[in-house]
């Protein structure tokens, strides 16, 4: 015996938020947009032309979309028909991807995803999902206490240290003995300080700009290829020695 099944027969269902589980996102996405004062959408009004579609309906539908890795507006488009979440959400309005992108563009939309972070924060905050202290937007990764490697070996840290201290030396004398840089005051002939190497890399800073002014005022295409190939070496050197900076800094940070 099999369950009644017919694609003949019309079935009307009066609301697709039944046909959605308890946790999924289109509530949160709901939620979230629901809770920006209405005030914030006044801006989208408009006095001539036709009904437009509701900023919310349109912002809840690209966040929607944007939680299923959907980010082209015709697939968009395609999801309004085909996704029961998207058609609860735009409640069966199906906006044309040219309608979906010319919201996306529309500068008032950046007002309305400052006001999505800050709603969203605030509930996260509420929720004690979050410490209020601090937010990382930018990948930042936090190591957990329950990490086994939350220690750092003092032995590795020391033979890093002893090698950045010999490169940098060498690299250093090596800027001498090409009379690239000029010479620098030391506090110690053994290894040089974090300002020692933020100096040294000011001055190839000025070495790089030297080289591009005179790649500027050459007039033959050959000169300005050789300078070219000297400015690169220089901007190698500068990256290497703010990259022997940052290091130590991280070094004497574990230590």
């Amino acid at each position: 015996m099999f369950k009644n099944y017919t694609t003949n027969q019309v079935v009307l269902p009066l609301d697709f938020s039944f046909q959605l589980e308890k946790n999924d996102i289109a509530f949160a996405i709901d939620q979230l947009v629901e809770s920006i004062p209405e005030e914030r959408f006044l801006s989208f009004h408009h006095q001539m032309g036709p009904a437009s579609y509701h900023p919310k309906m349109m912002m809840k539908m690209i966040l929607c979309a944007y939680t299923q890795s959907v980010f082209s507006g015709r697939k968009i488009e395609a999801l309004t028909k085909d996704s029961i979440r998207m058609m609860w959400l735009t409640q069966s309005y199906q906006p044309s991807y040219w309608t979906i992108n010319r919201f996306r563009v529309n500068p008032l939309v950046n007002v309305l995803l400052r006001e999505c972070f800050v709603q969203f924060r605030s509930q996260l905050v509420k929720e004690q999902l979050i410490d209020e202290e601090a937010i990382f937007i930018d990948g930042t990764k936090i190591e957990a206490n329950a990490n086994k490697y939350t220690f750092v070996w003092r032995k590795s840290i020391d033979n890093f240290d002893k090698k950045l201290t010999e490169k940098s030396n060498f690299l250093y004398d090596e800027l001498l003995k090409n009379q690239l840089i000029p010479e620098i005051e030391r506090e110690s002939a053994k290894e040089l300080s974090i300002t020692e190497l933020g100096k040294i890399e000011e001055n190839l800073a000025h070495v790089v700009e030297k080289f591009t002014d005179k790649i500027e005022q050459a007039e033959d295409g050959s000169t300005r290829k050789s300078i070219r190939s000297k400015r690169k070496v220089s901007k190698k050197l500068r990256k290497l020695f703010q990259d022997f900076k940052e290091r130590k800094l991280a070094y004497q940070k574990h230590r």
